[in-house]
C-alpha cells in the first residue's frame, strides 16, 4: 500500500480537467517518469507556479469535478510519479476517480462544507495531512491548528488501495 501522508497543495478551483493535469501533447511518452516535469503545467490558477508549488507535496485538496475531460490514465500516473497519492475534492469525474483507485491511490470525496473548512483554515499556509486509512479519517495540521475529517470509500475501492491497485488486486484474486 502506498503512503498517504504529507504536505498539501491547495488548488482553489473546480473543474480541473485531465488536460490541465497532464497536457495531451505528452500522451505519446512511454514511461510515467517522462510525465513528471509536466504535471499541472497548463493549469491557469492565480499565484500557482507548478515548478515551485508541486515539489514535495503528497496531497492535493481542491474543489469539485476534479479530473473531468478525457478518460486518460496518464492523469493519475502524472500525479503518482510526482509523489502525489491522494486527491481530496468535493467530487471527481467518474473515470478519473476510478483510475486513481485502480492505481492504488486515494480519491477522497468530502462534503462541500468540509472542503470549505479545509480551504478557510489551511490554504495559503504550510499544511500536512496524516491519513488514518483503517479508520477512514484524515488529520490536517498547520502549526498548532488541527482538523480531523472522516471520509468514506467503498469496500471494493479500499481493497484496491490495500492491494496497491487493480493489477496487484487481480493477481491475488484471479490468478
Amino acid at each position: 500500500m502506498k503512503a498517504f501522508n504529507g504536505p498539501v497543495l491547495f488548488l482553489d478551483r473546480s473543474d480541473i480537467n485531465t488536460d490541465e493535469i497532464i497536457p495531451a501533447r505528452y500522451l505519446t511518452e512511454i514511461s510515467k517518469e517522462a510525465l513528471r516535469p509536466h504535471l499541472l503545467e497548463d493549469l491557469s490558477l492565480e499565484e500557482f507556479d507548478p515548478r515551485a508549488d508541486i515539489a514535495g507535496k503528497r496531497v492535493i485538496v481542491t474543489r469539485s469535478n476534479f479530473g473531468c475531460g478525457s478518460s486518460r490514465e496518464h492523469a493519475p500516473w502524472a500525479l503518482e510519479v510526482n509523489g502525489i497519492t491522494v486527491v481530496i475534492a468535493r467530487s471527481f469525474a467518474r473515470i478519473f476517480r476510478q483510475n486513481m483507485f485502480n492505481c492504488g491511490m486515494l480519491a477522497i470525496e468530502l462534503p462541500e462544507e468540509s472542503i470549505e473548512k479545509l480551504f478557510s483554515r489551511f490554504a495559503g499556509r504550510p499544511a500536512e495531512i496524516a491519513m488514518d486509512f483503517q479508520n477512514s479519517r484524515l488529520t490536517v495540521r498547520s502549526g498548532e491548528e488541527e482538523a480531523v475529517v472522516p471520509f468514506v470509500i467503498s469496500d471494493f475501492d479500499r481493497k484496491l488501495v490495500e492491494a496497491g491497485g487493480w493489477v496487484d488486486f487481480a493477481d491475488t484474486h484471479y490468478a
